[in-house]
């Protein structure tokens, strides 16, 4: 694995993109459906209540810390046959630091990345290289606005790209309840689980037509950890030119502990 294919991977894993027609989701709502409501204008519909008071649920469930560490069991695979599985420990300092450590077979660490608001840092253990980036290095690659923020709420499970604003559906089931909103980038289908509002599925769609670009996220497996609702087990499937699906594997999560950010580099790496 590459050092550019790897960052290729920490972005998918970050923001991801979709671009199904509307008629494919609307083909999603069943007849069970128990409610439907199509919202043009949500400030002038009854309905402008339930999609507030759901958003500020949504809010209410956002993450929040200081620090964050945890273990990640990562599997990849694709349609070109390329199969991984890895270990990828995680460090964040809120809206500062993300630092990750990636172990390859026994054990033995492969990459380091440090990333900042504004510079990326990649440590390429096997091939003792080292870059230095700028943050848009990443939305080069993926060629979406991805940042920082970005990729410290995907790490640690808060929705992104969801624009409270622009409500064009909501619907209500016996256990759960879906929302779609319209933002610049993207069109943002979400599946919450209604008892707590915990996300259960989350599908972006480009609004650029001129894309075929879709992905799902599915979150399994919540657990109150240190008084934050979080999912500890993921599934991302992404599909373009390339299919790839992911699975993570939280372990070992903590928040608000004290952490460090090691990234010491040696004289004999090259500068690539």
């Amino acid at each position: 694995m590459s050092m550019r294919f790897f960052l290729t991977l920490l972005s998918f894993a970050t923001v991801i993109y979709s671009c199904r027609s509307s008629k494919k989701i609307q083909s999603a709502i069943t007849k069970k459906d128990t409610l439907i409501t199509v919202l043009v204008n949500p400030g002038a519909t009854d309905s402008a209540r339930l999609v507030h008071e759901t958003i500020d649920k949504i809010r209410t469930n956002h993450i929040d810390f200081e620090t964050f560490s945890s273990k990640i069991k990562v599997l990849y695979r694709d349609n070109k046959q390329r199969n991984y599985d890895f270990n990828a420990f995680v460090r964040i300092q809120k809206d500062s630091a993300i630092w990750l450590s990636v172990n390859a077979a026994l054990g033995i660490e492969a990459f380091r990345v440090l990333i900042t608001p504004d510079s990326v840092k990649l440590m390429d253990r096997l091939a003792k290289g080292i870059q230095y980036r700028s943050v848009e290095y990443i939305r080069e690659i993926v060629q979406l606005p991805v940042d920082f923020y970005t990729l410290q709420d995907l790490i640690v499970g808060n929705p992104v790209y969801l624009d409270s604003t622009q409500v064009t559906m909501y619907r209500e089931r016996e256990s759960s309840i879906s929302l779609s909103t319209m933002g610049d980038f993207f069109k943002h289908l979400l599946s919450l689980r209604k008892e707590d509002y915990a996300v259960l599925h989350s599908k972006l769609d480009d609004v650029d037509p001129g894309r075929s670009r879709t992905a799902d996220f599915t979150y399994n497996d919540y657990m109150m950890i240190n008084g934050r609702l979080f999912s500890t087990k993921r599934i991302i499937t992404v599909a373009e030119k390339t299919k790839i699906d992911l699975s993570l594997d939280y372990k070992q999560v903590e928040f608000d502990k004290p952490q460090t950010y090691p990234f010491t580099i040696p004289r004999s790496y090259n500068i690539e």
